[in-house]
């Protein structure tokens, strides 16, 4: 028996070690140098003296930065209730529908993950633009009406001026809200699929409707997968460069945005660094919160 429990042993360390090192070796050492860095200042061009100055931390809290976190939770948050509101409904109705309807709206929803994502924020450009089919759609509508305008002897319209729907916070909750939806419907999916349906038709029974059920009944059954939904869409969104790289103006970059710039174009890497690992920060107070939440359910139930 002992020598079985020493060959498991063996065999457990011999599948365990190569993802182990890999962990360790190209996640936790590049993370543990970049987390040095935040202590460090730039004496040369490529040069970084690691002097276990904070003088980076506290340039990051200064006024300007703090300004730029607090937007960027707000637009995350924003994005997250946005695709709350948007992603239970249709997690509800995938939930619900037969089996293989719902094959099929999995499909949809998981299809996507199949495209890159650049390719995705460039189409929403196209759809969001001056020319694009939003605007082409309003043009023909309103044309259509002053021209329905002058057969009835009406003044017509005039000329259509095409809406500012891109470079602009709202064009960013827009295009964040698109990438992460999926990120919400699936947990929320996942959460009422398993729910026990006989509560629902018991609340039914008892007299209480159907806005009723789902609110006192559905949600708060639902509500770890309501909890999950929204932390894999914060943490993403909080973080998120590209959507707002390309969708927002100069007054809608988010932090990742200030990040890349001190990376890439300033060459301040202590500095940057230090705004990574405060954003890093915040993601471990948003994963600690929802696991006290969590818990604190739990203990109630």
């Amino acid at each position: 028996m002992e020598q079985s429990w020493k060959q498991a042993k063996a065999a457990f360390a011999a599948i365990a070690v190569p993802p182990v090192a890999w962990l360790v070796l190209f996640f936790l050492v590049p993370l543990a140098v970049i987390w040095a860095y935040t202590f460090g200042e730039n004496v040369g061009p490529t040069t970084i003296d690691f002097t276990g100055t904070f003088a980076n931390y506290a340039r990051a809290l200064e006024p300007l930065y703090l300004d730029i976190f607090g937007k960027s939770l707000i637009i995350a948050g924003l994005t997250t209730l946005l695709c709350l509101i948007v992603g239970f409904p249709v997690a509800l109705a995938i939930a619900f529908a037969g089996p293989k309807l719902k094959s099929w709206l999995l499909l949809a929803i998981m299809l996507p993950f199949w495209t890159n994502l650049l390719i995705r924020t460039f189409a929403l450009i196209a759809v969001l633009r001056e020319q694009g089919y939003v605007n082409f759609a309003l043009e023909w509508l309103w044309n259509n009406a002053s021209g329905f305008m002058t057969l009835i002897g009406l003044q017509p319209l005039g000329d259509y001026e095409p809406l500012t729907l891109l470079y602009n916070n709202t064009a960013v909750v827009v295009g964040l809200v698109y990438v992460h939806l999926p990120f919400m419907v699936l947990p929320l999916y996942s959460a009422l699929d398993r729910m026990d349906r006989s509560l629902m038709e018991a609340s039914l029974d008892l007299g209480a409707g159907h806005m009723r059920t789902i609110w006192s009944v559905v949600v708060p059954l639902a509500a770890p997968g309501i909890a999950s939904g929204i932390l894999i869409t914060f943490i993403p969104a909080l973080g998120a460069y590209l959507t707002p790289d390309l969708l927002g103006g100069t007054d809608s970059q988010m932090i990742a945005n200030v990040i890349e710039r001190q990376f890439k174009r300033a060459n301040d890497w202590p500095f940057g660094a230090a705004l990574s690992f405060l954003l890093m920060y915040l993601t471990f107070i948003a994963i600690a919160a929802q696991a006290f939440i969590q818990r604190k359910a739990e203990r109630r139930g």
